[in-house]
């Protein structure tokens, strides 16, 4: 057995306006704050000489590295990605940037903001319009039952409000 992997799907190309603001702030503070100060750091430590036992030296260009990696990702994201800043025509449907009020079976509800794969952040309840569930949910409306399934078992859902 070889080491090939399959490359992973295409992410879909959309981000909120909050989310392409984020991504552009990160760019900017790699680009214009922390690379600057971990050059600086490395170019004193290439200084003192003998770099094999440097730890400022070889972490600073490890930095360095993992920075350029990150700044080429998010260079490379934010010319590829499409800003999704105005609600769809109908907002009785889900579509991207819904924030989505669901109930469990048990009756319990739960919220949910569909965003793009850069923005995902569970403790908000962000989550990717790639996700299987946002994936159930795209093109419903309110009292429409999705079935989501996963590790656990099949979960049934009901759409009980909408809102952009």
């Amino acid at each position: 057995m070889g080491r090939y992997r399959a490359p992973s799907p295409k992410s879909a190309p959309y981000i909120t306006p909050e989310g392409a603001r984020a991504l552009e702030q990160e760019l900017k503070q790699l680009w214009k704050v922390e690379r600057p100060t971990v050059t600086a750091t490395v170019h004193e430590a290439a200084k003192n000489g003998d770099r094999s036992e440097n730890g400022d030296y070889i972490y600073g260009k490890k930095r360095l590295r993992e920075i350029d990696r990150r700044v080429r990702y998010l260079s490379k994201r934010l010319d590829e990605v499409t800003i999704v800043d105005r609600a769809p025509d109908d907002k009785n449907k889900i579509f991207f940037g819904a924030q989505v009020t669901l109930e469990d079976d048990q009756g319990k509800e739960h919220s949910y903001h569909i965003v793009g794969t850069d923005e995902i952040d569970p403790k908000q309840h962000k989550i990717s319009i790639d996700s299987p569930m946002a994936k159930q949910l795209l093109g419903k409306t309110v009292d429409d039952e999705i079935n989501v399934t996963t590790e656990a078992g099949k979960n049934i859902w009901f759409v009980t409000a909408i809102a952009y």
